[in-house]
């Protein structure tokens, strides 16, 4: 991120704000102690970027023309192409919850982390060795698009949009992919590793990248990214409450906390090491 203007706290920004994401001009403001700053994407857009800001300080109209007509849907779908990685990951887990309905638990076999079957009136488990021998790889990665109630996929979802679209917009779909992949294959492994295979669900990927935007907002601010600090203790404090038995006590024994935990360790990870690399090209 390359910071382009300082404005005093008292500015309104919003109709700025607006007008850079309708010309498609990747930006963010952070709120620093000396006011609000204005950031740069790409170095590319920097000539746009000021003669739309020198059109607002002058006060005329910088919203486009088809874009202020636009529907709200279309905006909507600006805004999903903008970030596919994050759109891919959002439709593939709305189309799995949607044939789980239909098709029942045939699609949960098909994406757990190891074949499962019914046998002799019970369930019997593959092996993950032997499924990956046998070119079943995706199962690595599967059982981060399962999800087993409304409230778990709704939850989920929110939080994959708010993360996720951030990392693309700042960082690209590269940057994305690779953590989707990681974190989800790591919290994946991690949840088998302690013998459960029945698991599911897009939280490891969600906790990586709190971790990853977390430490990217605190180790290099220029870079742009930003969470609430409340909302980093309130997911923490979450992710510690299902471990308890409490929270068994009231519903919520059955999450899967090593999947949690091994996809923030993974966000963590990452976010360290592109953090110090930013941080060295800044």
């Amino acid at each position: 991120m390359y910071r382009i203007m300082l404005f005093p706290h008292e500015t309104d920004t919003s109709e700025l704000r607006r007008a850079l994401w309708a010309h498609r001009i990747g930006h963010r403001f952070t709120e620093e102690a000396e006011g609000q700053v204005l950031w740069l994407a790409d170095p590319a857009q920097h000539d746009a970027l000021v003669r739309l800001l020198t059109r607002w300080q002058r006060g005329e109209r910088i919203m486009p023309e088809r874009r202020r007509r636009s529907t709200s849907g279309a905006s909507l779908s600006a805004a999903l192409r903008q970030v596919p990685v994050t759109t891919a990951a959002l439709g593939i887990s709305l189309l799995v919850f949607a044939l789980m309905g239909v098709l029942g638990d045939i699609v949960v076999a098909m994406l757990t982390i190891v074949p499962v079957a019914v046998v002799g009136g019970g369930l019997a488990f593959g092996n993950l060795t032997d499924a990956l021998a046998s070119g079943q790889v995706w199962r690595l990665l599967s059982p981060a698009f399962l999800h087993f109630g409304w409230m778990h996929l709704i939850f989920n979802m929110m939080w994959l949009w708010y993360f996720g679209r951030q990392v693309e917009t700042l960082q690209g779909s590269g940057r994305m992919l690779t953590i989707l992949l990681v974190a989800g294959v790591g919290a994946n492994l991690a949840q088998y590793a302690t013998g459960t295979v029945l698991f599911g669900g897009m939280s490891g990927v969600d906790f990586a990248l709190l971790g990853y935007v977390w430490l990217m907002s605190r180790r290099a601010p220029h870079s742009g990214f930003f969470v609430p600090q409340m909302l980093v203790v309130f997911m923490l404090g979450w992710m510690v409450f299902t471990m308890t038995d409490m929270a068994g006590a009231v519903g919520f024994g059955n999450v899967a906390n090593e999947a949690h935990l091994g996809g923030l360790v993974v966000g963590l990870l990452l976010g360290w090491y592109y953090s110090g690399r930013a941080r060295r090209l800044h």
